[in-house]
C-alpha cells in the first residue's frame, strides 16, 4: 500500500503578473506542504497567465515565464510540483506542463489537442505537440526533455492531459494508461459556462475509472483577464470514484483541495480490468525515470465532500451559477483595473435593475470571505470604501455590506418627460433595497436642446411621424454624458445594461444605453433576466436572503420609455415576445440555420402564434440581425457566461457587410405572402 496525499489548486492569476502570480503559485505551494501533500497540480499556463493573447509571440514573454519557472524550483523541496507555462521549442511555442521534482526540472509536457473554438483562440499562438514525439530544451546549461512524456517518480508513474486533452475522443490517457501511469494530472483554464462543471466531473470519473488512475484536475480561477470567467472547482477521482471536490467561484487567491490515494489499488484494478487484447508500449526515451522517496501518507485524510454542492444540481442550478459567476467577475474587474467603484443608469427597469443587484450580490458574497478590512485592502483600498468603513460596527455584517455597497455603487435615475413615475418609484426603491448611492437629475431639457439644435440646422421641426427612432435615440444618449461625468469624478467604471436578446436585433441606442466600461449581461438573454429578478425575489441564492420589493421592477412591462405616453410603448410590441426572439436567435444564430428552416422550427416550436405572424418575426430577426452587427462589434466587454453568446471578440464572429440574407427572405416573404 502506498497512501499517497495529492493536491491541487485553483489560483486567480492575472496576465504578466510576474510577481503576483508568483507569490500566489509560492502561496499554493506552501499551503501543498503544511497539509502533508507531496504531488502538487497547479494550472494551465499560470505562470504567466493563460489570456496573455498575442504578447505569447513576445520573446520577453517567452524567456520570462521560464525565468519565473526557474523562481520556484527552491520552494519545492521534498515535493512534485506540476504547473503550465508557454514554452518556446526550436520553431513554434506551446502551451505546456513543467514538473519539478524536489527542486529540479524533470521535463515539460506539451498540449497535444489546442482549444479553438470560440472563446479559444490557442491555434493563433500554440502548436499542438504530435503524440509519441520527445525533444531536448537546452535550460540553464542542461538537457531538459520535452514533448510527450511519462514520468517514473520514485516508482510512481505520472502523465497529464492538459485541459482540452481531456475533452476529445482520442484524449492521451488511454496510452499512458497503456503506459502504467498511476496518477493523470490535468492542470485547465477551462472558462466558466453554465452547466459546464458536470461536463468536467463526467470526464474526470471517466478518466479515473477507464485508465485505472487517479485523476487530479485543476482550474484557474475567477475574471483572470477580462471577459472570461474561471469557476476553479478542482475535481480529484479514482476508481470511478469522486474522492474530493474543490470550492467553486472563490473569492480567496489560493482554493487549495488535497486528498489521499492509494496508488497500488488503482494499479490491481487496471490489473484486473485491462482488455487481454492489450499489447505492452515501449515508451524508450518518452520515459523519465526520477529519483524520489515518496513519504507514505499515513491514515487516510478526511478529504473534502465528494457530493455537489445541493445549489449545484438543483432545479435553479442556472440562476445560482449566475449568481456567483458575474457577481465574482466585476469583484476582480473591479481591483484588476484598479477603478474606484460602479456607476450603474438606473431605469427602473429589468436590466439595470440586474446590473445593480450583480454588484449587491458581489459586495455580500466578498463579505462572507472575508472581514471588512480585507475586503478594503483587496480592492485597493479605494477612498470612498475606506472612509465607509473607518465609521462602521464591523460586527453587523448587513449594515457593512449596505455601506459597503453605497461606497462602491452609485446609481442615477435620469427622466426625460416620457419617463413615468413607475420607473422612478422602482429605480429609487431597487436603490433603497440594496444599499446603493440614488441620484436624480432631468435630462428632458438637454435632449430637447439636441432637438431644437438640428431641427434649426435642416430647416423644419423634427415629428414623431417622420423622425421615431431618431428622437427616441437622443433621450438615450442624452443620459450618457452625465453617467461619464459621475463615473469620471468617482473614479469609477460606468457599468452598461443592454442584454443579448437586444443585441441581437439592435435594440439598443449606441452611445446610450450601450454606454459604459463594461457590460456586465450583455451575453444574457431577456427571457433569463426577467426569471433571475423574480427568483432573487422569491427565493434568492442558497446562501443569501432573497431580495424583497423587487416586484415594482418584474411587475412591468419592458418598456424603454422613450415615446409620448399615449403611445403604450413596450419593447414586445417594437420587436417580437422575448420568448420567440430568444429562440429564433438560437436556431438562427447557435445553430446556423436559414430563414426557412428557422421558420419551420419556431412554428413548431409556437403553435398558439399564427404562421404568417411567425414569418413576420423571422424575417424581422433576419434584418435586424444583418443590419446590426457593426453595434455588436461596439459593444463594451462582456463577461462570457453562456456559450451561445454574441460577442465578436470572443465566441460569435458574423461580418459587418453581408447578403442581409436577401434570396432567402425574398423566398419566404413570398412563400407566406409577406
Amino acid at each position: 500500500m502506498l497512501n499517497l496525499r495529492i493536491a491541487a489548486a485553483s489560483v486567480n492569476q492575472t496576465p504578466m503578473d510576474w510577481g503576483g502570480n508568483r507569490r500566489r503559485l509560492i502561496s499554493a505551494i506552501d499551503e501543498a506542504r503544511a497539509a502533508g501533500a507531496q504531488l502538487v497540480c497547479l494550472p494551465e499556463l499560470a505562470v504567466s497567465g493563460y489570456g496573455c493573447e498575442d504578447m505569447f509571440f513576445s520573446v520577453g514573454v517567452q524567456q520570462k515565464a521560464l525565468d519565473e519557472l526557474g523562481e520556484l524550483l527552491p520552494y519545492t523541496k521534498g515535493m512534485a510540483v506540476a504547473v503550465g507555462l508557454p514554452v518556446f521549442y526550436e520553431s513554434s511555442l506551446y502551451n505546456a506542463a513543467a514538473l519539478i521534482v524536489d527542486r529540479k526540472l524533470a521535463g515539460i509536457v506539451c498540449k497535444q489537442f489546442l482549444a479553438s473554438d470560440g472563446i479559444h483562440y490557442e491555434t493563433r499562438w500554440f502548436r499542438p505537440w504530435p503524440a509519441g514525439v520527445v525533444g531536448q530544451l537546452g535550460w540553464r546549461n542542461v538537457s531538459i526533455p520535452v514533448g510527450d512524456l511519462l514520468f517514473d517518480v520514485g516508482g510512481v508513474r505520472i502523465g497529464f492531459e492538459i485541459c482540452r486533452d481531456a475533452w476529445i475522443a482520442e484524449r492521451p490517457g488511454g496510452r499512458l494508461a497503456r503506459r502504467g501511469a498511476d496518477v493523470i494530472l490535468n492542470p485547465s483554464a477551462s472558462h466558466f459556462a453554465f452547466g459546464k462543471q458536470a461536463v468536467r466531473e463526467r470526464f474526470v470519473l471517466e478518466g479515473s475509472r477507464a485508465f485505472g488512475v487517479t485523476y487530479a484536475y485543476c482550474n484557474l480561477l475567477g475574471n483572470e483577464s477580462g471577459r472570461s470567467v474561471y469557476d476553479g472547482g478542482v475535481l480529484m477521482a479514482s476508481g470511478g470514484r469522486m474522492v474530493a471536490r474543490g470550492r467553486l467561484f472563490s473569492y480567496s487567491d489560493v482554493e487549495l483541495t488535497v486528498a489521499d490515494f492509494d496508488i497500488h489499488r488503482n494499479r490491481q484494478s487496471r490489473g484486473q480490468s485491462f482488455d487481454s487484447r492489450t499489447k505492452v508500449e515501449r515508451p524508450g526515451e518518452s520515459l523519465q525515470s526520477v529519483p524520489f522517496a515518496w513519504k507514505d501518507a499515513g491514515p487516510s485524510l478526511v478529504n473534502h465532500s465528494s457530493e455537489p454542492e445541493p445549489w449545484e444540481v438543483g432545479r435553479d442550478a442556472k440562476f445560482e451559477e449566475f449568481s456567483r459567476a458575474v457577481p465574482l467577475a466585476l469583484f476582480d474587474y473591479m481591483r484588476k483595473s484598479r477603478t474606484q467603484g460602479f456607476v450603474v443608469s438606473l431605469s427602473g427597469g429589468a436590466d439595470s435593475t440586474a446590473v445593480a443587484l450583480l454588484v449587491h450580490l458581489m459586495v455580500r458574497r466578498a463579505l462572507r470571505e472575508m472581514t471588512p478590512a480585507e475586503f478594503v485592502d483587496r480592492l485597493g483600498a479605494p477612498r470612498r470604501l475606506v472612509i465607509a468603513n473607518g465609521s462602521l460596527d464591523t460586527s453587523d455584517q448587513d449594515t457593512v455590506a449596505r455601506a459597503f455597497t453605497q461606497a462602491l455603487l452609485t446609481c442615477v435615475y435620469q427622466p426625460t418627460r416620457n419617463s413615468t413615475e413607475t420607473t422612478r418609484n422602482a429605480a429609487r426603491t431597487v436603490a433603497e433595497m440594496i444599499g446603493a448611492e440614488f441620484l436624480e437629475w432631468d435630462v428632458d431639457a438637454q435632449s430637447e436642446g439636441y432637438v431644437q439644435l438640428v431641427s434649426r440646422a435642416i430647416g423644419r421641426e423634427l415629428t414623431w411621424e417622420e423622425d421615431d427612432i431618431a428622437l427616441q435615440n437622443i433621450q438615450a444618449r442624452t443620459r450618457a454624458p452625465g453617467a461619464w461625468l459621475l463615473a469620471n469624478l468617482r473614479g469609477a467604471l460606468l457599468l452598461s445594461t443592454s442584454n443579448r436578446s437586444e443585441a441581437a436585433v439592435g435594440y439598443a441606442t449606441m452611445d446610450g444605453d450601450t454606454a459604459g466600461g463594461l457590460s456586465p449581461i450583455a451575453g444574457i438573454d431577456k427571457e433569463f433576466i426577467l426569471a433571475w429578478l423574480r427568483w432573487m425575489e422569491g427565493n434568492g441564492p442558497e446562501d443569501l436572503p432573497p431580495v424583497v420589493g423587487l416586484g415594482v421592477v418584474t411587475s412591468q412591462r419592458p418598456t424603454a420609455e422613450l415615446r409620448p405616453h399615449g403611445e403604450d410603448q413596450t419593447d414586445e410590441a417594437d420587436l417580437m415576445p422575448y420568448v420567440v426572439l430568444d429562440a429564433i436567435e438560437r436556431a438562427a444564430i447557435r445553430d446556423k440555420q436559414m430563414p426557412a428552416e428557422v421558420f419551420t422550427l419556431i412554428a413548431a416550436q409556437f403553435p398558439e402564434y399564427d404562421e404568417k405572424q411567425i414569418g413576420e418575426w423571422v424575417v424581422r430577426f433576419f434584418e435586424l440581425w444583418c443590419r446590426n452587427q457593426w453595434k455588436r462589434e461596439r459593444y463594451a466587454p462582456s463577461f462570457h457566461v453562456d456559450d451561445e453568446n454574441l460577442d465578436p471578440k470572443s465566441w460569435c464572429r458574423f461580418p459587418l457587410l453581408n447578403s442581409g440574407f436577401a434570396e432567402e427572405l425574398a423566398e419566404l416573404k413570398k412563400r407566406l405572402g409577406l
